[in-house]
Parts: structure tokens; C-alpha cells; sequence
């Protein structure tokens, strides 16, 4: 028996959804042999925050650690997915009412939404207390199925502020379709970019395959 890998990143081209003001991913040609060159390369281009993507804590606390202070154990280990589709912003009572284990990913409506349409306003979020819930339960890392983990054009910024200004890092993007509730090893591969506010990641959840 081993460990069946699902990969739950967003892929990036030209039409996958940005935060409202982000440039477009880009991905144009440097060098193609069909043109004569010696080998194929290429340029990218794209926000911090495009795709499935990790906040470090310094993108809301400029006092905070920045990409490259973030302690790596965090992105390898098991992670409890949390299932909410009947909601329209994730509160701490949603989480029900055991203790948070350390990391954990919301699944929710969100993830019926393409990937490559028009950026949507109306995502499912985490609310301020379900945050604060997380800093009080010493979970170390959240992840959810939409581009940000705090509503939008939320008052004060209070999701985020209140999880990065504990240092608790946020996937955001992630592709969760299809995933039942229940434990996965979850591994999250942040671009290695020093000083960084956060970069694109590719992430995957891992079930033991019992074929």
C-alpha cells in the first residue's frame, strides 16, 4: 500500500482567475526550436498571490516573518479537511466542537467554481471569530478553496490580520473538488522566493491507497 497523490493546485495560463487589480499569469516564449533555437524556454509573469498561493505573515504584518522565515515542517503533514457547503462565510461555530487539530482546510461551495472563470465577489470566507478561534486553538496553518481566506473587501482586514499577526500561514486557491471530509496528508510547495510577501505553491492531498 502507498499513498495516492491528488493534486489540488490551480493551473496557470492566461484565463485562471486573479484578484481584482493582479496582472494576468503569463507564460510567452523566449526560445523554440520550431524557430531555430538550440532549446525551448520560457518567461512567466505573474502577482505573489496568483493561483493556489501562500500568505506569508508579513503580507498583512509588516513586523512578521516573510516567506523564506516560515518554518518548512509546517508545509508537510497531516491536514483535516473540513466540508461546508451550506455556508456563506465559515464562523468558529461551524468548525464544530472538538478541538482544531494543527492543520486544517476548509472545503466549500467555492470549490464548484471554475478555476478560469470571472473573478467571483460572493466567495465563501473564514469570519474574524472562526479566525481567532484558529490563533486560540494553535492551529499553524489554514487552507481554503477561493483566492482569499477573508471575505471581501472585508472591514479591517480582520481574517488576516488576526491569523498572520499569529503567524499562522494561509493556502489559498486550492482546488478541493471531489474530496470527502477527513484526514489527508497534505504537502504545500511554496516557490522558494526570499523576503517574499507569499508565491504561487503546488499542492497536493495525499489518501492511502488500499487497491
Amino acid at each position: 500500500m502507498g499513498i495516492k497523490w491528488i493534486d489540488v493546485s490551480i493551473p496557470l495560463r492566461r484565463e485562471t482567475a486573479v484578484w481584482p487589480g493582479d496582472p494576468p499569469f503569463e507564460f510567452a516564449p523566449m526560445s523554440r526550436m520550431a524557430r531555430g533555437d538550440s532549446c525551448n524556454t520560457s518567461r512567466v509573469s505573474m502577482a505573489t498571490h496568483t493561483g493556489t498561493h501562500i500568505d506569508a505573515p508579513w503580507h498583512f504584518d509588516d513586523n512578521a516573518p516573510r516567506l523564506d522565515q516560515i518554518d518548512p515542517a509546517i508545509f508537510f503533514g497531516q491536514a483535516a479537511l473540513f466540508d461546508l457547503p451550506n455556508v456563506s462565510v465559515v464562523a468558529a461555530a461551524d468548525l464544530g466542537a472538538n478541538p482544531l487539530p494543527p492543520r486544517i482546510l476548509l472545503k466549500t461551495r467555492n470549490s464548484d467554481i471554475p478555476y478560469d472563470g470571472p473573478f467571483r465577489e460572493d466567495f465563501v470566507a473564514l469570519a474574524a471569530d472562526a479566525a481567532q478561534r484558529l490563533v486560540d486553538e494553535q492551529v499553524r496553518l489554514v487552507g481554503i478553496d477561493y483566492l482569499s481566506i477573508a471575505p471581501f473587501k472585508q472591514e479591517g482586514h480582520d481574517t488576516h490580520r488576526i491569523l498572520l499577526g499569529k503567524h499562522i500561514p494561509c493556502v489559498e486557491g486550492l482546488r478541493l473538488g471531489g474530496l470527502r471530509p477527513g484526514i489527508y496528508e497534505f504537502i504545500v510547495l511554496p516557490l522558494h522566493i526570499p523576503g517574499a510577501d507569499g508565491a504561487p505553491c503546488r499542492a497536493f492531498a495525499g489518501l492511502e491507497d488500499i487497491e
